[in-house]
């Protein structure tokens, strides 16, 4: 048995890119930073804030609601689960990547610079990416 479980709430740092895949299946992808606190330990040392960042991808209907309303600046929690891919660059350097694969999110906070733009008509959190391809 073995679990891959990501669970993650940060703020979105880029729009998200939308393509479209075979049989015109939208793919969704943007990073996301999640930042851990600067706190002073116990010897008095001064621990710095540090920010991750976070490749995310996102499926089918999922795609769809992250074109329409994930924004710069948008606070999100998703859960997901890890993919690393592989591939060649043009020098024939082989490169990884690691991505986080959304199966559900919640919209939490926009951007307080954003206008508001169309609000969804029913919560867009609890999406399910039951058609993302594994």
């Amino acid at each position: 048995m073995s679990v891959n479980k990501v669970i993650l709430l940060g703020r979105v740092g880029r729009d998200p890119d939308v393509r479209y895949v075979a049989q015109n299946q939208p793919v969704a992808s943007f990073t996301l930073a999640t930042t851990d606190r600067a706190y002073t330990n116990a010897n008095g040392v001064q621990v710095p804030e540090r920010t991750e960042w976070h490749n995310i991808v996102m499926w089918g209907k999922n795609a769809e609601v992250a074109e329409r309303y994930i924004r710069k600046g948008t606070q999100i929690y998703l859960e997901g689960r890890l993919r690393t891919r592989a591939w060649e660059d043009r020098n024939k350097v082989k490169r990884y990547t690691t991505e986080i694969y959304v199966d559900t999110f919640e919209l939490l906070a926009r951007p307080a610079a954003a206008a508001p733009a169309q609000q969804p008509q029913q919560p867009a959190g609890s999406q399910n990416a039951g058609d993302a391809p594994l």
